[in-house]
């Protein structure tokens, strides 16, 4: 009996893979319907790691034109766990094709926030220069859902381009939505950590001009950022970051 949370071990795999053997031979016997009724039905669990395995196991099938083809029903079920397997099989679908796959994540967000989580940070690892174009026009968006997700997976590049990051967080440093902010504060503590004396003269210069909401924003790293700086044993303790902490503080 699969479970309903948790990660799947050897067994759950194993059955899982028999299930999914089962819609596939469906498929084979010209059982469309049945095939597709069985695949809702596996798909509507609350079990996260069910819907990624079974949505990644679909780019398997022989005929990807018939898989395609119910996935683009399904991403608009309503049932939350239905929309999240098809995603999933989109991303490994368009693994290759992050372009097709962003597209797709432009009209599915919302619908299936989680996941799409999961795969902008993959974005944000694989295909950094393409994600600093796209999720530049997202960041602009009238939907404060989209602004925040722009950011998420962000700090991937905290090493590589710090100075990217902080243009990008200009543009937002004063949204007045939750969702932004916080992932603002959470950016803004990851690049700190990575490259404080980048990061700290941008800092210092919106403190300068701040209303009430960004010094509240803001603030929320620097206790964190603080934090950090007295724990001895923290590997972010960098010269640059003790002595520019108190600094900006």
């Amino acid at each position: 009996m699969l479970s309903k949370i948790g990660r799947l071990d050897n067994d759950a795999k194993k059955e899982l893979a028999e299930i999914v053997q089962s819609i596939y031979k469906s498929l084979d016997n010209n059982k469309k319907a049945k095939a597709e009724k069985d695949l809702i039905k596996l798909s509507s669990t609350p079990n996260y790691f069910i819907r990624e395995f079974v949505g990644k196991d679909l780019v398997k099938y022989a005929d990807q034109d018939v898989i395609f083809s119910i996935s683009e029903n399904m991403i608009k079920h309503r049932i939350y766990g239905v929309r999240a397997t098809a995603l999933f099989y989109f991303f490994t679908y368009y693994r290759d094709e992050p372009e097709k796959l962003i597209d797709i994540l432009e009209e599915s967000f919302e619908a299936v926030p989680w996941e799409s989580e999961s795969i902008v940070n993959d974005l944000w690892k694989r295909y950094p220069e393409l994600m600093k174009e796209r999720m530049s026009s997202w960041v602009d968006s009238k939907n404060s859902k989209k602004r925040a997700l722009s950011f998420h997976g962000m700090e991937n590049i905290a090493h590589s381009d710090p100075g990217f990051i902080m243009h990008f967080i200009g543009k937002a440093i004063d949204d007045d939505t939750m969702e932004v902010q916080k992932k603002i504060t959470h950016i803004l503590t990851q690049v700190a950590r990575a490259n404080p004396i980048i990061v700290f003269p941008y800092i210092r210069e919106w403190l300068s001009e701040a209303t009430e909401k960004r010094v509240e924003t803001i603030w929320v790293s620097m206790k964190k950022l603080a934090n950090i700086g007295v724990q001895k044993n923290r590997r972010e303790r960098s010269h640059e970051f003790v002595m520019f902490t108190p600094q900006t503080i």
